[in-house]
Formats: structure tokens, sequence, C-alpha cells
């Protein structure tokens, strides 16, 4: 999977059939943009059944759409101004549906009486493959061949002693 950034959307809309489909190419775009094709049929679906419902049900016809993406979830939540619709009674049908074809969903209500319905899915992760260490690559055009093993007469010769003036680099050092 790849290294996901944060991402929102918000979109306010006045719901009527025509709208409904150009919502779902708005919501699709965002979500190819984002890089998660494979979430568009489902979130575009979900939101498509839930604007339909309140076209069908709520007098009050604005609603916003907003979708949250972290990296491991998107959230797609759709809310209404209509404070007589009653999600557990006129959506009902609608909300069997999304719990279905969700990883989560849930419905809240807002401080100006209002409800939210969300939906969740989590990110799939595409073909999973194995790691395996590599090796360095060279830095350089040529490597020296490094001798595996030292002569015996090397190892028996005793190393040369040092000449020149010591003393100064002794001062140095201190």
């Amino acid at each position: 999977m790849k290294t996901a950034v944060p991402c929102y959307y918000h979109l306010d809309v006045d719901v009527c059939p025509e709208r409904v489909g150009q919502v779902r190419r708005i919501l699709a775009a965002h979500l190819s943009y984002w890089e998660l094709e494979t979430h568009v049929e489902t979130v575009c679906r979900g939101a498509e059944m839930l604007l339909t419902a309140i076209d069908e049900h709520a007098t009050d016809k604005h609603t916003s759409i907003e979708m949250w993406w972290n990296g491991q979830h998107l959230i797609t939540a759709v809310g209404g101004r209509d404070r007589r619709l009653r999600p557990d009674q006129d959506l009902r049908a609608c909300l069997e549906r999304i719990a279905v074809m969700s990883d989560g969903w849930g419905c809240c209500a807002t401080g100006t009486g209002s409800q939210v319905i969300w939906f969740s899915q989590r990110a799939r992760s595409g073909e999973r493959v194995p790691l395996v260490p590599t090796g360095p690559a060279p830095t350089l055009r040529e490597v020296r061949q490094v001798p595996r093993e030292l002569p015996a007469a090397a190892l028996a010769a005793p190393a040369p002693a040092p000449t020149g003036d010591t003393h100064g680099v002794l001062e140095a050092a201190r």
C-alpha cells in the first residue's frame, strides 16, 4: 500500500434526481484523484442510496457530503438539515443496505438537530509481495579482487619499524 496523505472533501448540494448522478461523478473523480479507485463503486453507491432516500423522504433537500481519507479508512458522511427525517423509520431500508456493503456505519444527530449518516471502508492492500533483502550495489565500476587467503610468508614476516621523527607526532597528539 502506498504512503497516504490525509485527505478531506466537502460538498453542499440541494438534492434532486438530476443532481444525484452529478454528485456520484464528483465523488468518483475525487476518489480517483486520491488514488482510491477500488473504493469508487462502494462509496458512490452508498452516497447515491442516501441521496435518493433523502430526496424521497425529506422536505429540506439541502445536504452536505463529506469524505475523509486517513490512510487506513475512507469515511463518507451525508448530513441533512431536515429535523423531521427519521433515519430509523424513513431510511431503514437504505441503512440496511449500507450496513451490508460497508465496514462500519452509524447515524448521529448534530447540535442543530439534523442527522448525519456515515459509513466507512477499510483500505485493502493489493498483492502481498514478500520482502527480500537485496545486496548493496557497488558504487565503483571496477571492483578490486580481495585475496581470500593470505600467504603464510606474509604472516611470518616481522612488521617494519617506523621511520622518521616520532617526537613531532606525539607533541601534536597532546
